[in-house]
């Protein structure tokens, strides 16, 4: 039932974020800011966690689980140091994703050598 969960909860975040692509005229580069600062929100009222908890990969994985894991990581530095927290919390909470994203990219452009388009 978990990977049944996963499924259609990160179906559905895909679908609609795939529909406000379509209907409007939102750039992809604000689309993904709006689901990283809404993620952020969310879990700040306390709404996004039991969704991550629900569908696990499924809300986690897509990119509004990414300003999840921000807000989460934040909170548990500011209760830890203290405001300075605040600055370091986002950082520590997320660095094995994007040091994977950057790593695993670079080995890709060294295997497909990717070209500019003119």
């Amino acid at each position: 039932m978990d990977y049944f969960n996963a499924f259609w909860f990160g179906g559905l975040i895909c679908a609609l974020i795939q529909i406000l692509l379509d209907k409007t005229k939102l750039m992809p580069g604000r689309v993904m800011v709006l689901l990283v600062c809404s993620g952020a929100i969310l879990s700040a009222v306390g709404i996004y966690k039991p969704l991550v908890d629900f569908a696990g990969a499924g809300a986690s994985v897509p990119l509004i689980g990414f300003g999840h894991v921000l807000w989460e990581g934040m909170k548990k530095a500011i209760e830890e140091d203290g405001i300075l927290g605040l600055f370091t919390g986002g950082f520590t909470a997320c660095a094995a994703g994007v040091s994977s994203a950057l790593i695993f990219s670079y080995l890709a452009s060294l295997f497909f050598r990717p070209k500019m388009k003119k």
